[in-house]
């Protein structure tokens, strides 16, 4: 039989983004040698490749089945008894989307919905009016931001109303320049741009406030509300937290040097026991200019050099690219030498109380300073809250954030549980134990000597602190949730293309276009615990009774591919998103899995549930508290092309939007 490692792998259908690629020289042990030194043995005992993956998605449940027990109060479904109760549905690759039969899926607030009735109307800019036509910044400010992402649903009232009626809170990723300003796919040169452009692209970032209901014939609408709100790129805002006075984030600018402005790129998100919302600031590197280029070969890499001791801190975020022609006229994003402050205030997690508009969103540096996916928070027995989250890059690693108290003490102190605890990064070890390394400075080698004055700095520095104490790098860790009914951890891990990765029994592609999702089990079902057992899950790719016999473990009717977004239902469901490259060119979906029902092999049952539509990402996903109504987001639809989704009647471009989803019968999703 003909190795895996001697098959050719296609990658003309791989999305590669330029912030994709590692920027961590560690030399730690990778996530693929890890798993397959642990996997060898049992390899060779249980007789092949898919026997070594049933392994991996069942001996969680094997090794520690007292831990693995429901938590008090929740319902685990009788063995046998499954979660999945929808016909699954076939790959697309149309303009529409699909759900099964039975469910109806309806867009709603795509880009540029007014956020009050009498604000001004989405009108798309025009390719005849050059970059002047269309909306403006100011309206654009009053409106639905571009490119919806991580979202979270908070009930207004009580019982049956809370499902009636709630905030729609929205992450607003990034723009297409070239919708935004011309209704075309081709950006403006970078020298057309004008400062009202700028203003323009900044006003579409962000986050979005919206109070929405059901009406009596069960469609959703914007309610006008004072709680209707944007914050952009240019709201005021502050920092909390360890690293709050650090002079590493203060501009010195007159009017906001010690406080930051905006928020960039947020991608997943969080929400608190105490409702508010967490955004997450994910790509921020990739907004800056200033930075020179030099050649290697024929390559245009980025130079730090004229940066002096700020040069290993922009290289290790890869800032640099000038992503948008922001920073030639408004100069908070061009970098200088000994001028390096402003990149340093984006990358944190910026909470923000949706239910007050006049409050100010503030930036939680106890949680660290990294490419965050998402921050999704764990309420402890004790009420200490934890919260896991991925640093979506290449070979980067996973956290958790612990508090140091009761989360409902802290508050009643005036303190908040995001700026009191202790910030952890994970070394996954052989035997599959685990290891939570806390980023302590004076501890672990994060010392002076080592480029950690204080504890602000060893914050600020995540990445770097995480270097020195070993964690495992990851294949790009991006959404994480926890399973209520079992207490059981997931992160998704999207892919590893890099041409130097080794075939091993865990993760058996060179390279590992398809991605896979591991999950883990606190040492005694204890989230604040500082060890676990940790798992794999899911290998995705092309199924494993495919032609290719690519090491996936699902089979080829449930192929899918970079998984990004993750949700585990209140039942227990566990809702898989993909963003990227999928078998087949189909579009992006989103798929069910069943923890409980395992087939012979020891795999989770999966089904597919939706598919995109072209060109867009799959990602968002909740459901009111009576889990009868659901939203997903689908973002930048068309995606280098013009297609007219959600074909809105005069509206001839793409706009990302949020699908509410229904069962027609008024039933629980996913049943």
């Amino acid at each position: 039989m003909t190795e895996l490692a001697d098959r050719p792998v296609d990658l003309s259908d791989l999305n590669l983004d330029p912030d994709d690629f590692s920027s961590n020289p560690s030399t730690a042990p990778c996530f693929q040698e890890v798993a397959a030194s642990r996997m060898s043995r049992r390899t060779v005992l249980r007789g092949g490749m898919l026997a070594a993956a049933g392994f991996m998605t069942t001996s969680l449940f094997a090794d520690t089945p007292a831990a693995y027990a429901a938590p008090k109060g929740k319902a685990v479904p009788p063995k046998g008894a499954g979660l999945l109760g929808f016909t699954a549905i076939a790959p697309s690759k149309m303009d529409e989307v699909v759900v099964p039969p039975g469910y109806t899926a309806v867009p709603f607030i795509p880009w540029g919905t007014p956020l009050q009735p009498n604000g001004p109307a989405f009108v798309p800019g025009s390719p005849d009016a050059g970059v002047t036509g269309g909306n403006t910044a100011a309206d654009q400010e009053q409106q639905v931001g571009m490119h919806h992402d991580g979202m979270h649903y908070f009930p207004i009232g009580s019982g049956r109303n809370a499902s009636l009626r709630g905030l729609l809170v929205v992450n607003h990723e990034y723009t297409d320049e070239g919708l935004l300003h011309t209704a075309t796919p081709a950006e403006p040169a970078p020298g057309a741009y004008t400062l009202e452009m700028v203003r323009k692209s900044q006003a579409a970032h962000g986050v979005s406030v919206v109070e929405v209901r059901e009406d009596q014939h069960g469609s959703w609408k914007v309610v006008p509300s004072k709680s209707n709100r944007r914050i952009t790129a240019n709201t005021p805002m502050t920092f909390s937290g360890p690293a709050a006075d650090s002079p590493l984030l203060d501009t010195g600018a007159p009017a906001n040097g010690s406080n930051p402005v905006g928020t960039i790129n947020n991608c997943s998100h969080g929400y608190t026991p105490w409702g508010t919302y967490l955004a997450c600031e994910e790509n921020f590197n990739g907004y800056f200019g200033g930075v020179p280029t030099k050649k290697i070969g024929d390559e245009d890499v980025l130079d730090y050099t004229s940066f002096g001791d700020d040069a290993e801190l922009l290289d290790r975020y890869g800032v640099g690219g000038n992503r948008y022609s922001w920073s030639p006229t408004d100069k908070r994003f061009a970098l200088a030498p000994g001028d390096v402050e402003e990149v340093n205030r984006f990358g944190w997690v910026v909470e923000i109380d949706p239910f007050t508009a006049s409050s100010t969103p503030v930036k939680r540096t106890a949680l660290g300073r990294i490419k965050h996916e998402g921050a999704f928070v764990h309420v402890t027995k004790g009420g200490r809250v934890v919260v896991y989250m991925g640093d979506d890059q290449r070979n980067d690693y996973a956290y958790k954030f612990v508090s140091s108290g009761n989360w409902k003490s802290l508050r009643a102190r005036g303190l908040s549980p995001l700026d009191e605890g202790t910030l952890y990064v994970a070394r996954f070890n052989n035997d599959g134990s685990g290891t939570w390394l806390p980023l302590i400075h004076g501890e672990g080698g994060l010392t002076p000597e080592a480029g950690f004055a204080d504890q602000a700095e060893v914050l600020v520095k995540t990445r770097l602190a995480a270097d020195v104490l070993e964690a495992t790098p990851m294949d790009r860790p991006e959404w994480t949730t926890v399973d209520q009914t079992t207490g059981m951890v997931y992160l998704t891990l999207t892919n590893n293309t890099s041409s130097s990765k080794e075939i091993n029994a865990a993760n058996p592609r060179k390279p590992n276009p398809w991605g896979h999702i591991i999950r883990w089990q606190e040492t005694g079902n204890d989230h604040t615990a500082t060890s676990f057992r940790w798992d794999l899950f899911l290998l995705a790719g092309q199924g494993r009774d495919s032609e290719t016999n690519d090491g996936s473990t699902i089979l080829a009717e449930d192929a899918f591919g970079s998984p990004d977004g993750l949700w585990a239902d209140p039942d227990g469901r566990v809702w898989i998103q993909t963003d990227g490259s999928q078998p087949g060119k189909v579009n992006d979906q989103m798929l069910a899995a069943d923890p409980r029902t395992l087939d012979s092999n020891g795999v989770p049952e999966v089904r597919r549930f939706l598919t995109g539509v072209r060109g867009a990402e799959v990602t968002g996903v909740i459901t009111t508290p009576d889990q009868r109504t659901m939203f997903v987001n689908l973002q930048h639809p068309g995606d280098g092309g013009l297609n007219t989704w959600p074909q809105e009647k005069g509206v001839l471009v793409p706009r990302s939007s949020t699908v509410v989803i229904v069962k027609n019968d008024g039933g629980v999703i996913g049943t």
